[in-house]
């Protein structure tokens, strides 16, 4: 595997600038409240958060839609909101950061996902989820496979599955048969529920969990982690499988190229939260920029790390990315 560029990185996203991806899947609002811990309850044996602040994010798919924006593509966010204050904050969010919300659908029948989580001194202690998860009926699916044809320019698709009912199995698959009549690049982010319902896609990103969990065998070893990625792309008839393990990195298994092992490159890791969101939208930009299958892995693989290093869930910022390959190219 050779060696990427600070040079071919920047070319890489410079083609990409502008361009329309798809992010389809369940939203949320990430609510983080901040605080300090110096003493335990007297009423029962847990740390007692001392607040400072509170702060808002886009979650869940909305999360990969914020990375994308900030590596300069063009994010369209397909996903449904309740009827309720939550929404309007999240609205007022992608308002802020300069994104269309004319795929979100406000559902009266359902409450925003939010998930709550308690931070001391950069520490995740507790988290709060609120979520519905009934599946959305025919008439949302036909609000977004409607908007979906109205998009002329769309490059790609990227399907966040976080197994709240955005993504029931008749709509993953119309949205798949849509694509690849388009030729449009589709790239999948599983949970378990769905996990084999995404066939014929062009990048399958499960990490190690979901897919130890889908496949029912352990995956410690190289060889059971072989094995995992040969299966997939054989029950899934995908093209590219990016298998990401934490701490130990990615690997890439592919049907036109060899397995790739890519190690971590997260110098001290803060906070996983939203690696793996950061790793698909990079992932999908840098291939719709002309990156190679073995390219955007990489750089994905720098731009999951870099997160990593920071607190809570915060999107990928292009700056960093690229001082992080320039550091770790010698350049």
């Amino acid at each position: 595997m050779s060696e990427l560029t600070i040079e071919r990185s920047k070319e890489i996203l410079k083609n990409a600038e502008g361009q329309e991806i798809a992010v389809i899947g369940d939203i949320m609002l990430d609510r983080f409240i901040w605080g300090n811990v110096s003493r335990i309850s007297p009423e029962a044996p847990v740390p007692v958060l001392e607040f400072e602040r509170e702060t808002y994010h886009l979650g869940g798919a909305a999360n990969v839609a914020s990375n994308i924006k900030s590596l300069g593509a063009k994010p369209i966010l397909l996903g449904v909101l309740g009827d309720d204050r939550e929404s309007e904050i999240f609205l007022d969010i992608m308002k802020q950061q300069g994104m269309t919300n004319d795929g979100i659908f406000i559902d009266p029948d359902k409450s925003t996902t939010v998930k709550t989580r308690l931070i001391a001194v950069n520490q995740h202690i507790a988290r709060i989820d609120r979520e519905s998860k009934q599946y959305i009926d025919k008439n949302i699916q036909e609000f977004f496979i409607n908007y979906l044809k109205s998009l002329q320019n769309l490059k790609a698709i990227i399907f966040e599955d976080y197994n709240k009912g955005l993504l029931p199995k008749e709509f993953i698959k119309r949205v798949i048969d849509f694509a690849r009549e388009k030729d449009i690049f589709i790239s999948v982010d599983p949970k378990q529920e769905n996990f084999f319902e995404y066939k014929n896609v062009n990048l399958f990103k499960p990490n190690l969990k979901e897919a130890q969990y889908a496949l029912g065998y352990p995956l410690n070893s190289l060889e059971e982690r072989i094995r995992a990625g040969k299966d997939i792309i054989k029950r899934l008839q995908c093209d590219n499988i990016l298998l990401t393990l934490g701490a130990d990195g990615m690997m890439l298994f592919g049907k036109n190229c060899q397995t790739l092992t890519i190690p971590t490159r997260a110098r001290q890791v803060a906070d996983v939260s939203g690696a793996g969101d950061t790793a698909i939208a990079t992932f999908t930009v840098a291939t719709i920029g002309g990156a190679s299958i073995e390219e955007s892995a990489m750089i994905s693989n720098y731009a999951a790390g870099t997160v990593c290093e920071k607190p809570g869930v915060v999107a990928i910022d292009i700056k960093d990315l690229l001082q992080t390959i320039k550091r770790n190219s010698g350049l």
